[in-house]
């Protein structure tokens, strides 16, 4: 297998060049970023989606028999346009399918859209059914619909990646890990709430099963790819546990909706998002279930249970960024 990543630089991709290093012929990841790990940067060439003519040439120049392109915009700024914010989940798509449709030794493709397709509490009734909440979720449908207009003449799957985390996780480490570690972070009380995440390292089994498996399995397929639903104070106070060494208190959601306010005129007054405000306190009590059933009937559930994520999650956090255990 000779593997093309696109976005290998980044979270996923790091994590996905580490995975794929000892299972493949030759590696090639395409990115504008240099890769953060130093033994990654043999394998990395610096490209853009938007130059199609240095694209096409370094794809050809490859001869990959294997693609997966995750390169993509994907934060979410609802003050810009798809049009005008997210030109590399459109026209970078565009360029990146002209590309590969060009290459003859090319065998297989997964092209990465996301969860974000469907709002939350939006069940769809097929793979081109959509309600995007957002700006960014937007510029993944026509990720999506590009593909499939594309006329690959090979075998192509489009993947939607859930909450994605683990090691090198830029906004997690930041929004989250950092907050637990400090003891900071306090969980919605009432009901529980449900969501689909996913470890970076589930994605990547159920990646390397979508290459192998025949083509009348995959081809021309879309899956969710990531864990099961399931209640995220598992997940957070996992977190809470293994990096301060507690289990983080419950607040009631009207005490919660008006720390939220407060956080708000922090904001505003020090011209700095505070860490808790009215945005976070609604994605924290937001329900986005996923249906997996046909993800994990055909790609199998990974290998990596929910503790063994957190596990290695927070030994990369302690051995490559430094942080203190908690004693």
């Amino acid at each position: 297998m000779r593997l093309l990543l696109t976005g290998g630089s980044g979270f996923i991709g790091c994590n996905a060049v580490q995975f794929f290093l000892s299972k493949v012929d030759a590696l090639l990841n395409l990115d504008r970023n240099e890769p953060a790990p130093f033994s990654h940067k043999s394998f990395w060439q610096r490209s853009d989606l938007l130059d199609k003519e240095l694209l096409a040439r370094q794809v050809a120049a490859f001869r990959p028999t294997h693609v997966l392109h995750l390169a993509a915009r994907t934060d979410c700024v609802e003050t810009t346009t798809v049009e005008l914010g997210y030109r590399e989940n459109t026209d970078g798509v565009s360029n990146i399918l002209a590309a590969i449709r060009s290459c003859p030794s090319i065998q297989r493709a997964i092209i990465t859209s996301s969860q974000y397709v469907c709002g939350p509490g939006y069940q769809p009734k097929s793979d081109d059914d959509y309600s995007p909440a957002t700006v960014y979720g937007a510029s993944k449908v026509l990720t999506e619909r590009l593909t499939r207009a594309a006329q690959l003449p090979f075998s192509w799957t489009l993947i939607r990646p859930t909450n994605v985390w683990g090691p090198w996780h830029a906004r997690y480490e930041k929004e989250f890990w950092r907050i637990a570690h400090r003891g900071w972070y306090f969980h919605p009380g009432g009901v529980p709430v449900r969501r689909a995440y996913a470890y970076v390292g589930t994605i990547l089994d159920q990646i390397a099963k979508t290459f192998s498996l025949p083509d009348s399995l995959v081809h021309k397929k879309t899956f969710y790819v990531g864990d099961e639903t399931d209640d995220i104070w598992k997940w957070a106070s996992g977190f809470c546990q293994a990096l301060h060494g507690s289990v983080p208190p419950r607040i009631p959601r009207p005490l919660l909706r008006l720390m939220g306010c407060a956080g708000d005129s922090v904001s505003f007054l020090t011209r700095r998002r505070f860490y808790i405000d009215s945005t976070r306190v609604k994605s924290m009590t937001t329900d986005y279930p996923i249906d997996m059933h046909e993800t994990f009937k055909v790609l199998g559930r990974g290998s990596f249970s929910l503790q063994d994520g957190i596990n290695q999650t927070t030994q990369w956090l302690f051995t490559i960024r430094g942080w203190r255990p908690p004693s």
